[in-house]
């Protein structure tokens, strides 16, 4: 593998609403930015200095990073098509819609010795990064109870509430506090879970679901998730209880005079963000820094993997009723690129 140059050559794919997050971050690096999506690339290039390209084929051949916005379901075979041209990838949670295709992707980028890293943006919320400092410092002592809560406006785009096509709200969004418990707990052994998704009259949809996890340290987690009204602004908390103390933060509450107007939620789904402090720029720097000094980022390929299948876990729960034991992740396992170029994807109103 060949040293990456500098500034970084990025292969952006898609153009919906989580690449205006990524795109500014790739930017704040002076990264040179290429974009490629079915709908939406030259809106985004103008807004942002890229330049968009009119083929994946046109894409490779022009960049060493390759960060993925797309559709959960198209995650895998896109991740596996730039691993095979020896790109460092980037993914947009969930890393696949199945366990077995995220340890297919984890393999194939540890064969050909390129860099993966999933984009679990969470862990680099200061919040939760100054909480889990904390706790692996050991200020609170050994963890018994996490509660965590993650609320916003149900994403616009249909194929969200297609649970072949993203995983609904478990895999598309709880993910971030599933990935959260086992970042402070510790690997979780079951999982019972209840979840709802229901239309109104006015054809606006909506969904929650609640998850308990139980550790193999004997802690307790659980997280609640809901999609709600399109004038639901985004909110998060985390309750994270020791043997010596807690560790509580709630986003909604920082800030007593904050006023939300319907103006305010057209991408409500995401938390308002600026680019100086954003935690997506913190997390692209993060990667970045992980290319270029060749050292280990905040998350993990095969962390990545681990979060879906502790998903999958939660979607089999809410399927069967049952409470569900999740065997730890071979390491491994998986193997073989899967895929040729020009690999197809669609989004409906946006791509991500």
């Amino acid at each position: 593998m060949h040293p990456t140059p500098t500034p970084l050559r990025v292969g952006l794919i898609g153009a919906g609403s989580i690449s205006r997050v990524h795109a500014p971050a790739w930017r704040s690096l002076g990264a040179d930015v290429v974009v490629y999506s079915l709908h939406g690339a030259d809106d985004l290039a103008q807004a942002h200095g890229l330049r968009p390209v009119a083929s994946l084929v046109e894409l490779w051949e022009q960049v060493d990073v390759v960060d993925i916005v797309t559709p959960t379901h198209t995650h895998a075979d896109l991740a596996l098509a730039a691993i095979a041209r020896g790109k460092h990838v980037v993914c947009e949670k969930p890393l696949a819609r199945t366990t077995a295709a995220a340890e297919e992707v984890v393999a194939a980028a540890r064969t050909a010795g390129v860099r993966l890293f999933p984009a679990h943006v969470v862990r680099y919320f200061p919040a939760y990064a100054r909480a889990h400092a904390a706790v692996t410092a050991g200020k609170i002592g050994r963890i018994a109870v996490c509660r965590f809560r993650r609320m916003s406006a149900a994403p616009r785009a249909d194929w969200f509430f297609d649970e072949e096509t993203s995983g609904g709200i478990v895999l598309d969004q709880m993910i971030h506090d599933l990935d959260q418990a086992e970042w402070f707990a510790g690997p979780a052994v079951s999982v019972f879970a209840r979840s709802v998704t229901r239309t109104d009259a006015r054809d606006v949809r909506a969904a929650s679901a609640t998850v308990t996890l139980t550790h193999a340290s004997g802690a307790i987690s659980q997280c609640y998730g809901v999609w709600g009204h399109p004038k639901l602004p985004f909110s998060s908390s985390f309750d994270i209880a020791g043997d010596s103390g807690v560790l509580r933060h709630d986003s909604a509450r920082q800030d007593a005079t904050r006023v939300h107007v319907s103006e305010q939620q057209g991408e409500s789904y995401l938390p308002p963000v600026d680019v100086a402090t954003s935690p997506y720029t913190a997390e692209i720097v993060d990667f970045a820094a992980a290319i270029t000094a060749g050292r280990e980022a905040q998350v993990t390929g095969t962390e990545g993997a681990r979060a879906v299948q502790v998903a999958e876990a939660v979607l089999t729960s809410i399927r069967t009723g049952d409470a569900i034991e999740i065997p730890p992740l071979p390491a491994g396992s998986g193997g073989g690129d899967g895929l040729t170029a020009g690999v197809a994807f669609a989004s409906k109103e946006e791509n991500r």
